[in-house]
């Protein structure tokens, strides 16, 4: 599986509540970011900024920010 279909397949559990903030930072650093464009890994580094800001349980303000981050990586 390429590092973009695992990263969306992370974020859509983190959006049904599978994942907390935690596990989700932890498996984004284990996937990498191989074959990644700038402005995805861009989105990627706003949302391990905006998860480290949110704590390891608080989903405040983050659901626009994986959403964002689900575009970009779709996008390409």
């Amino acid at each position: 599986m390429s590092p973009e279909d695992r990263l969306v397949g992370l974020l859509s559990r983190w959006l049904a509540g599978h994942l907390d903030n935690a596990r989700l930072r932890a498996e984004i650093a284990e996937t990498g970011r191989d074959g990644l464009s700038a402005d995805q890994s861009a989105a990627l580094d706003d949302l391990v900024e905006a998860l480290e800001r949110a704590g390891p349980t608080g989903r405040g303000g983050l659901e626009r920010e994986v959403r964002e981050t689900l575009e970009a990586l779709a996008l390409g």
